[in-house]
């Protein structure tokens, strides 16, 4: 193994140990920076101790052109910058050639939620067998809860207590809460925990809340596919991910009162300027309603039309 591959290796077994990031964000790192070692290698051909800001520069160039969107493309040069400030602190390298690298700036778009009505249709699942009964108990824990997917497909059976009706995961950070879950939620848990997930274990032995048709713990790719699958079947067009039911748990709660601070701890956030893009879709929300049900100012835009 080279140089520049070995450091990427020592970078990883930092984040897991001494960050103790998930596994999902330490392969997030390593895939933006195995992709920054292999342009570096067949592009530039630079050896690890000769790259310079210039070959950095030249590689967000590559990112752009390749059609990335600057989501993707901020992710990886925070990935690069935490990767030079961890080899400057271990004193692999005397100089940053990273450092005063900007991100680049990112066009603000509010998240997308689903509508209560969107959100009943949604939640509306025959229960016939227990891949329903998961499903249902799934979907109604995500939205009672604001779990982010990955918390969710972490659970673990001892993670619920049915009779204190409260979820306890570790979110971001390694940080631990406990969230209520409210009666609906609640009753689909319970039956699928009582009747039908030891039917979906087939033999096998885990401890996994939620399973998939193997047997084993349910993956975020295989939630995203049963997802998609019901909004299809329900003719949901609002387009929408997993966590898009966290964003709709976050402003369902505002629209019905919940103060802002209740709502951060609920979601597990930090800081609570990262909560109050919540306010700024209810606040979208509520003139979209204005211009839609307000007599005078529909009349203000059949004037407009007029014109």
């Amino acid at each position: 193994m080279n140089e520049f591959l070995e450091r990427i290796e020592d970078f990883i077994v930092y984040l897991r140990i001494d960050k103790k990031y998930s596994e999902n964000t330490i392969e997030a790192y390593h895939h933006d920076l195995m992709r920054y070692y292999k342009y570096v290698n067949e592009v530039e051909h630079k050896d690890f101790s000769a790259i310079k800001k210039k070959e950095i520069k030249n590689y967000l160039k590559y990112l752009n052109d390749s059609g990335l969107d600057q989501r993707t493309v901020s992710r990886n040069i925070s990935s690069i910058r935490s990767f030079y400030k961890f080899l400057l602190i271990e004193k692999y390298i005397k100089t940053n050639p990273s450092d005063l690298l900007e991100l680049p700036k990112r066009k603000k778009t509010l998240p997308k939620v689903l509508s209560m009505e969107e959100i009943d249709r949604l939640l509306d699942i025959p229960l016939t067998d227990p891949y329903s009964y998961r499903n249902k108990a799934m979907l109604e824990l995500m939205y009672a809860t604001g779990l982010r997917v990955s918390e969710l497909m972490n659970l673990k059976i001892h993670d619920v207590d049915l009779s204190m009706a409260y979820v306890r995961t570790v979110g971001k950070g390694g940080k631990e809460r406990v969230i209520p879950i409210g009666d609906i939620a609640l009753e689909a848990l319970k039956s699928y925990m009582e009747e039908y997930r030891s039917l979906l274990l087939k033999g096998k032995v885990t401890d996994a809340l939620f399973l998939n048709n193997h047997g084993v713990g349910m993956t975020r790719q295989g939630f995203f596919k049963i997802l998609k699958k019901l909004a299809k079947e329900k003719n949901i067009k609002t387009p929408f991910s997993p966590h898009t039911l966290r964003h709709s748990f976050a402003t369902h709660l505002l629209n019905n009162g919940a103060d802002l601070r209740s709502i951060q701890e609920l979601l597990g956030h930090s800081d609570i300027s990262t909560t109050q893009i919540y306010t700024h879709i209810s606040n979208q929300r509520l003139k979209e309603n204005y211009q839609n049900f307000h007599p005078h100012a529909k009349e203000m835009r059949d004037h407009d039309d007029i014109k």
